[in-house]
């Protein structure tokens, strides 16, 4: 593999590009008008346009990326996240083209692309399901038979899509009927298929993924947790690695689960297992995300290996880096995404310029972002700026760390989620590891609570200024005594 073209844009394009240099790869980067002068485009060793600002007419158009690819003689595609890169039918023609899409095949992304096929694959495997089913409904008589008899509250599902787009949680049978409508029209039109499927809502749910790698000779390994219960909108805003209550027990059960799941799914490349717990510990397998996470990082850090590096050489056929008995967790990591959204108004997204910008650096302290001081975060993409990633020996160590990177971080012209992730590393449920998925509900219920936090550091801060002055009048006033002191000993001497 000789050239590699990165088929995405912002901090993960950047991300690759970084191990591309390393391994000696030759980098082909692409952009759309509002990434013209982006970071990734000018670290790329040759960047080529691929059409105006919405994703559909630039990132998303497959035949032109494989055009490019064509035309530069590029051997290995890789897709980062979101846009191409659970597409199972680009997959296809990337194989067809007779390129290698750095992921998985396609085969394996349309079983794990649809939740209710994923079920029934990795049941044959003994991996803890949800109750509920794990085939379509669309009868409302039938669903509401299978909801009494599953025990209410249930969680109706579309099965295919995420992000929380198609789900409903029923507490009673009189709100079902409306519920299960709302769900099968969202999941039509955000995902163009309206199946959904029913599962028991689990009771304080957390939400707890596995790394995992599979190689083309057979080989699997898991590369332990994180835990990514902090949610907004059920989608993920802090996560951690190790999860702060797993026990190396539950671990290595989890562990191997992960590992039953890509053998059903004949899997090859880096995954994602993601399981929900229980508040008795008991796991559940949820679904899995075949591709690179957002949160890769903090794995990266307990393990000291580089991730996309892996991805690289087993696309190239190569065998596993490294055996299950070889890894091993070093120290704790935690993840801060930074969106452009104002916490206060309900994580709405805030587009604008970056008037100043500024990382924090440090012992220990990792940014990975996309944008420069003066930049425009473009509004046709998802808002996240950066992501903040802090190491630590100790689970505490490590968000005393991110608390105080967040305070060096600089950011003016938006509103970030800085303030919502220094909130969330000081609150007494998070420091503790009691919380759940929950937690913003219970913990962040009301912006008053965001500035009640805000106000009282700022309280203490004016007391820690009052403080220092008083310490300083203080000193020059003793100073001003001992040289009163001094002379008038000097005169007596005399």
């Amino acid at each position: 593999m000789k050239k590699v073209l990165v088929a995405n844009r912002g901090e993960i394009a950047r991300r690759v590009l970084r191990t591309l240099k390393k391994m000696n790869i030759n980098s082909v980067a692409i952009y759309s008008d509002a990434d013209a002068n982006a970071p990734h485009v000018l670290e790329a060793d040759e960047a080529v346009y691929v059409g105006k600002s919405p994703s559909a007419e630039s990132y998303l158009q497959q035949d032109l990326i494989l055009k490019i690819c064509k035309d530069l003689g590029v051997d290995g595609i890789h897709p980062g996240y979101g846009f191409l890169s659970e597409n199972a039918g680009f997959a296809r023609k990337v194989k067809d083209a007779g390129m290698k899409l750095i992921g998985p095949s396609p085969e394996s992304m349309e079983l794990m692309g649809d939740k209710l096929s994923a079920k029934q694959a990795v049941k044959e495997y003994n991996v803890p399901l949800v109750p509920g089913v794990d085939e379509a409904i669309s009868d409302i008589p039938e669903a509401k038979r299978i909801a009494a008899e599953v025990g209410y509250p249930i969680l109706i599902k579309a099965s295919a899509g995420g992000g929380g787009k198609g789900m409903r949680l029923v507490y009673e049978e009189s709100e079902f009927e409306e519920q299960m409508i709302l769900a099968q029209n969202e999941a039509r039109s955000s995902f163009g298929d309206d199946a959904v499927f029913i599962e028991k809502f689990v009771n304080q749910p957390r939400h707890i993924e596995i790394q995992v790698f599979a190689d083309q000779h057979g080989n699997a390994v898991h590369l332990f947790e994180r835990e990514c219960s902090v949610q907004r909108r059920h989608q993920k805003v802090i996560e951690e690695a190790p999860s702060a209550v797993l026990t190396p027990e539950i671990r290595d059960k989890m562990g191997a689960a992960a590992v039953q799941v890509c053998k059903a799914c004949n899997y090859e490349g880096a995954g994602t297992v993601e399981f929900l717990i229980d508040a008795n510990l008991d796991f559940f397998f949820l679904e899995m995300n075949t591709r690179l996470q957002v949160e890769h990082p903090v794995t990266e850090e307990i393990t000291g290996l580089d991730l996309v590096e892996w991805q690289i050489r087993v696309a190239r056929g190569e065998r596993l880096p490294k055996l299950q008995d070889e890894l091993a967790i070093h120290g704790h990591a935690v993840e801060i995404r930074v969106y452009a959204e104002d916490s206060l108004n309900g994580f709405t997204p805030d587009i604008g310029t970056l008037n100043r910008y500024r990382i924090p650096t440090g012992k220990s302290v990792r940014v990975d972002d996309a944008f420069e001081e003066g930049m425009e975060i473009p509004i046709y993409y998802d808002p996240m700026i950066a992501k903040l990633v802090v190491w630590g020996k100790t689970r505490t160590e490590a968000i005393d760390r991110a608390i105080k990177a967040i305070d060096d971080y600089q950011i003016s012209g938006v509103k970030t989620t800085l303030d919502f992730g220094k909130f969330v590393l000081k609150n007494e449920a998070f420091r503790s590891g009691n919380f759940d998925t929950n937690f913003v509900k219970e913990h962040f219920s009301s912006p008053d609570l965001l500035y009640s936090a805000m106000e009282e550091e700022s309280v203490a801060l004016q007391h820690a200024v009052d403080s220092i002055w008083a310490h300083v009048i203080e000193q020059k006033n003793n100073a001003y005594a001992s040289r009163e002191i001094s002379s008038s000993w000097k005169n007596r001497m005399e």
